[in-house]
Formats: C-alpha cells, sequence, structure tokens
C-alpha cells in the first residue's frame, strides 16, 4: 500500500503501536518518525516511486533523521554479517516478498509429478490420461524481535554534541535478529509451529535425503574420503530427481581441515578449492550455527528452498512513561520455506 493513499495524521495520532501499524496498512515507516530542520514531524514515504519526506501533524518526532541514519548504520550491517545462508538464498534470487504483517502464515501447493510420454510411430497409441495432485501446506510467518529502549534524558544530552547516542545495544538487537533467521533456516533453532504449520530449516526437515559422513578426526581419514563423500551425496540428489546447481554448507568445526593442502602433490590447492570445482557445486561455505561436521548439499532453486521476506529487519519507535522512554524494537519476518514435492522427494543432502 502506498502511504500517500491513507491518511496518514490520523494513522500517526494517539493509540496503541499495533493500533498504528493497522491504520498504516502495516508499513512500519509510521513508527520512524523524525524531526526535519523545520522542526515539524516527518516519515519517509514512497509517492510515484519516489521516496519523499511526508509531514505528519498529529505526531511529535523523537529522532532527528540523522538520529535514524546513526542507528540504521549500526543495525543493517550487524544484521547482514550474521545471514550467511539467507544471504546466499536471496542473492540467489531465491526469496519471496510479501506484506507479512498483513499474514500469520503462506499458504502453497505441493504438486506430484505425471507419468511418461508414449512413444509411437503413428501417435495413435492411446497415452496415460493423468495430472499432477496437489495439497496444501502452511507456512508460519513469525516475527523475530528484539527491543531497547534510551531515556528521554539520554538523547537530550546527545543533543548538545558531548555524549552521542550509545547505539552498541541497538548493534547487538540487530545481531540477536539476525541469528535467529539463521539458525531457523539452518533448522538449528527450536521448530515454530502455528496454524497447522510448522517452520524448518535445512538440517530438520523431514523429508531431507540423509548421508554418512567420515568424522576428519577419525583413523585413516584423508581429504580424499570427503570428495568421495560429496560426490555420493550428489549422486543421492539426482537420483531423487535434483540436478542442481548446489551449494555445499559445511559445520564450522571444518575450517581447520578446509583451508589445509588437499594433497602433498598439490600444494596451494586447499580441500575448499578441490570441493568448489566439483561439477555444479557454486561453492563450499561454513555457516556460524551449522555445529560439529555436518555437511549440507542444497539444490539452489525455488522448488527445494527460498526465503519468505515479509518485512526486512528495520527498527520502530514509541514512546512509553509519558514520553520519558523511547523503546525501540528491532524486526523482522524472515522464514525459510524448505519445499519436497508431494512423493517426498527434496533437493537437500544432509551428512552427519
Amino acid at each position: 500500500m502506498n502511504i500517500a493513499e491513507i491518511n496518514l495524521n490520523a494513522a500517526m495520532g494517539s493509540g496503541s503501536v499495533a493500533a498504528k501499524l493497522i491504520n498504516c496498512g502495516f508499513n512500519t515507516n509510521c513508527l520512524r518518525p523524525w524531526i526535519g530542520k523545520d522542526g515539524r514531524s516527518y516519515i519517509s514515504a514512497t509517492e510515484n516511486g519516489k521516496l519523499i519526506a511526508k509531514p505528519v501533524n498529529n505526531a511529535v518526532a523523537t529522532l532527528r533523521k540523522e538520529d535514524w541514519i546513526k542507528l540504521d548504520e549500526v543495525i543493517v550491517p550487524a544484521a547482514k554479517a550474521r545471514l550467511k545462508l539467507v544471504a546466499d538464498l536471496r542473492g540467489a534470487g531465491l526469496e519471496y516478498g510479501l506484506n507479512g504483517m498483513g499474514y500469520t502464515v503462506l499458504q502453497t501447493e505441493r504438486m506430484s509429478d505425471i507419468g511418461d510420454a508414449s512413444i509411437s510411430m503413428d501417435g495413435l497409441r492411446e497415452g496415460a490420461n493423468d495430472r499432477p495432485e496437489f495439497d496444501l501446506i502452511n507456512l508460519p510467518l513469525p516475527i523475530i524481535h528484539k527491543d531497547f529502549s534510551f531515556s528521554a534524558r539520554q538523547i537530550a544530552a546527545s543533543r548538545n554534541g558531548q555524549t552521542p547516542l550509545d547505539t552498541s545495544t541497538a548493534e547487538l538487537a540487530a545481531r540477536k535478529v539476525a541469528e535467529e533467521a539463521e539458525k531457523l533456516a539452518i533448522g538449528v533453532a527450536s521448530s515454530y509451529t502455528f496454524g497447522g504449520g510448522t517452520i524448518y530449516g535445512l538440517i530438520n526437515f523431514g523429508s531431507r535425503i540423509l548421508a554418512d559422513i567420515t568424522d576428519p578426526t577419525a583413523s585413516g581419514w584423508t581429504p580424499v574420503t570427503l570428495i568421495d563423500e560429496v560426490l555420493s551425496m550428489i549422486q543421492q540428489a539426482q537420483d531423487a530427481y535434483h540436478y542442481g546447481p548446489y551449494m555445499l554448507y559445511m559445520g564450522s568445526s571444518w575450517n581447520q581441515y578446509l583451508d589445509r593442502d588437499y594433497s602433498t602433490n598439490y600444494p596451494g590447492i586447499t580441500l575448499r578449492s578441490r570441493l568448489k570445482i566439483i561439477q555444479d557445486i557454486g561453492d563450499a561455505r561454513t555457516l556460524d550455527y551449522l555445529t560439529g561436521f555436518n555437511v549440507v548439499l542444497v539444490q539452489m532453486t525455488s522448488d527445494t528452498i527460498r526465503e519468505v521476506v515479509g518485512m526486512d529487519i528495520t527498527t520502530v519507535q514509541w514512546e512509553t512513561n509519558g514520553g520519558m522512554l523511547i523503546n525501540f524494537k528491532v524486526m523482522a519476518i524472515l522464514v525459510p520455506q524448505v519445499r519436497a514435492d508431494i512423493n517426498g522427494k527434496c533437493g537437500i543432502v544432509h551428512g552427519s
């Protein structure tokens, strides 16, 4: 919804945070007012595809635009640093955007395959007349959030130029939100169930393919052992009709082995670089929250996994205690959607 299409002054008036969001069509900019150079209150709005400053009459902003910029400058980079898997999915175009505040679940269909085509000389042979089967899946869309606050006195003191706002708490809050989104995507966070659906990640999705990986601390292990096992994982994916392209994600314990020389015969070629030259593997990366010696092969296509972006990481503000306490909430709706077809075939191979 374009902010210009609603009555902002009514939306920014008195009422709870939730009421303001509802009146704004769940556009979080209505909870990010800032003080202009003329002393009036503004919010950032989009009109005709351009970002403009929109004055609001019934709300008093607490922060200047420079204060919001300072907060965003620490929050956004802190969050991005923790989002390796999520960033890979979005960078590969594997994302689905919607106004997540307006939905509690995302409903999608799973589809089965149909039979093979027939071969005949004249085309008169009667072929199988079938069609795919469908069923419905619900994916919960929870909000990931972390709160922090400044007192009105802290903000007033920052205005004199001697004690700028301490943004370390905001940075930590952003990291916590990003970490939880990343853990959900990997599958190491507690599963979240709502509306008849459950959020799963790479290593707790029930339809993933399982494989055996040799612990590199085991007697007789060599880098070739891992190469052979990864090739076997690729074969398992292809046997399930998932032919790539793939990404290889590995537990953080692999780092000390990945950057060693692959072989004494090939100095300078590491195990990591050797994995990357396997056909159809785009990269071999370790993930901070994928522990131990887990190895996950992921087909990077939307029928295997995508990130549902209901709300990018953002910060909203409201006042309590008569305006003496300025509350902030870093929030996001970033949910992985791991998928299998109706027959349970999935493009994720989990080696452990």
